[in-house]
Order: C-alpha cells, then structure tokens, then sequence
C-alpha cells in the first residue's frame, strides 16, 4: 500500500504543471522583449497620411515621422508593460504567454510598472517639445485609452475590439498631424475598418485556437460567438473595400495624368490583399497583423504590388 501512494506521488509531481523557464538575457533583454519589438512594424502607420496626400518626401518630412515613430513605440511599449505586469499571474496560465518576461519572473512586476510609467509620461512630453502640441495630444489620448483598456475596457463587448481599432487609427493619424496635413474622409474609413478587419479577425483566431481549452486570458473570448466575430470581419472589410474603391474612383474634379490610371488600378490589388487575408481569417489562423502579412510570400507580392500602384497614384505618374 505504502508503495502504491508513493507512486502516485511521484506521478503526480511529473504530470504537475511547471513554472515557466525564464529566457536568458537579463533584464534589459526581458524589457527588450516586453516592448514587442515584431509590433513595432505597425507603427510605420504614421507614415500613411503624408504617403496618400504625396508629401513623404516634402523637405523636413521625413526627419519629423522618424520621430513621431520613435514616440510612438516608445508609448505602445509603455502600454505593453503595464499590461504584461497586470495580467502576469493569467499570463502563466496561457500555453504561450506563460514565456512572456514579466510572467516568467525575467522582468520583475515593480520594474515593468516603473519603466512603462516612465516611458508614457516621456513621450508625449518629448512630443510636446520635439514634434507639435497636436501630437502630444494624441499620444496621450492613446496612452489614456489603452491603459483603460488594460484596467477595464478589454473586458467590454464590442468596445475591447474598437480601441484596439482605434490604436491603429491613431498612428495612421499622427503623420498627418505632425505635419499638418488634413486627413480625407475615405483615408479614415478605409483605415479604420482595415484596422477592424484585421484585429476582429485575430480575435476569431483565437476563439477558435483556444475553444474547448483552459487557461484563456482573453475572458471576452468565452462571451464572444465565433460566429458573431466572423460577421465583423467580414462587415469590416466590406465596408473597407468600398471606401477604398470610392477613394479611386473619386478624381477630385482632376483627371488622371500618369501612363495609366493607377489609383483605379490599385483597387484589384487591394482587393485581392483583402481576399489572402481573409484566407487566414477563415481558417482561424490570423494571428498578429504584422506576422500574417510578412510571414505569406503571396500576401506580401500583392501588397508591393499595391503599394507600387499606390505610390504611382500619389505621385500623378
């Protein structure tokens, strides 16, 4: 008898969970890594309202976005360590978050609380003072929502998946604010419902990924349907394809000048952008926006294919 329990001891200490290893790197690797650095290729957004209104490469132009990009990781990476430090004890729970440096004990909690807190009251100050006060405004408005949405507004219906959205907006925005440039209507609906479209299917993704599985530390994917977020993707790039497509088509008055009509053109490469990604999404594999696009070689041939007609556009060739 004795031997039987305590060989179902020694069982159970092999099949019980363990800790999650911490990575080797040291702390400044662990920050390093908490700052999301595969994510920072979002913030290349500041650069869309300059390239749609043709001023990318204005005297001055290009300087002044490298900054706004620069505050602008440096607030996405605030916001990300004030998270990763609040969620640590769910973040072990999950399958994958459980690496994260914070949850791993790499990155203390005190210290990813004072780092990010340091970071989102530099950036917008340097803003301030290095870019313009429309900028600084911005910045903390993004901080503002996203660390209300790493409290309590993550755990709302429909409103989680529109700060997210609103994240994205927010950076296709501030080049065009940091160099005064007013955004057009079919600017901010297509990027708006881009955003949507991606971020609501990375969260079909992962209703589908983690159905059926403990340890979820997205609690609205319990209270989400699939079948509701499979609507919204499809919904948001319905209406993203269309403002797209009235954004061609509306000349302004001033017919086209270049060789060919490339922003008429530009539509089938959008569309067929659209299309591969909607692939992803409906296989529930649509993870990080950036990943899907970089990782897919035929995704990435259509969007050079559409940023070459789109540049043509803008620039009347």
């Amino acid at each position: 008898m004795a031997e039987a329990v305590l060989h179902r001891q020694r069982t159970h200490r092999r099949r019980s969970p363990q800790p999650p290893s911490p990575r080797t790197g040291g702390l400044l690797g662990g920050l390093l890594r908490t700052a999301r650095p595969k994510q920072w290729v979002k913030n290349v957004l500041v650069v869309a309202a300059p390239a749609a209104a043709g001023r990318l490469f204005s005297p001055g132009a290009l300087p002044r976005l490298a900054l706004v990009f620069a505050l602008f990781t440096a607030c996405a990476a605030a916001v990300y360590l004030v998270n990763d430090a609040r969620d640590a004890e769910a973040d072990r729970a999950h399958p994958t978050k459980r690496h994260r440096p914070v949850a791993a004990g790499v990155v203390p909690v005190p210290v990813a609380y004072a780092v990010g807190g340091a970071l989102a009251v530099l950036g917008p100050a340097l803003a301030a003072w290095l870019a313009n006060p429309a900028v600084a405004v911005l910045l903390t408005g993004y901080l503002g929502m996203q660390l209300a949405y790493c409290v309590s507004l993550k755990h709302v219906l429909v409103v989680d998946l529109v700060v997210v959205t609103t994240g994205f907006l927010m950076r296709a925005t501030a080049g065009g604010l940091a160099l005064g440039i007013p955004l057009s209507r079919w600017f901010l609906i297509t990027t708006g419902f881009g955003a949507l479209f991606m971020v609501s299917a990375k969260r079909y993704s992962e209703a589908v990924q983690m159905a059926g599985k403990a340890g979820a530390t997205r609690a609205l994917l319990t209270e989400y349907t699939t079948g509701y977020l499979r609507f919204v993707w499809q919904l948001a790039a319905g209406v993203a394809v269309l403002g797209y497509c009235l954004w061609a088509l509306e000349e302004g008055g001033v017919p086209h000048t270049g060789l060919l009509p490339w922003r008429q053109l530009s539509v089938v490469a959008f569309i067929l952008a659209v299309l591969r990604y909607a692939v992803f999404a409906d296989r529930g594999t649509a993870g990080e926006p950036e990943e899907v696009v970089l990782g897919d070689r035929a995704l990435a041939l259509i969007g050079l294919a559409w940023l070459a007609m789109y540049g043509l556009a803008v620039a009347h060739w």
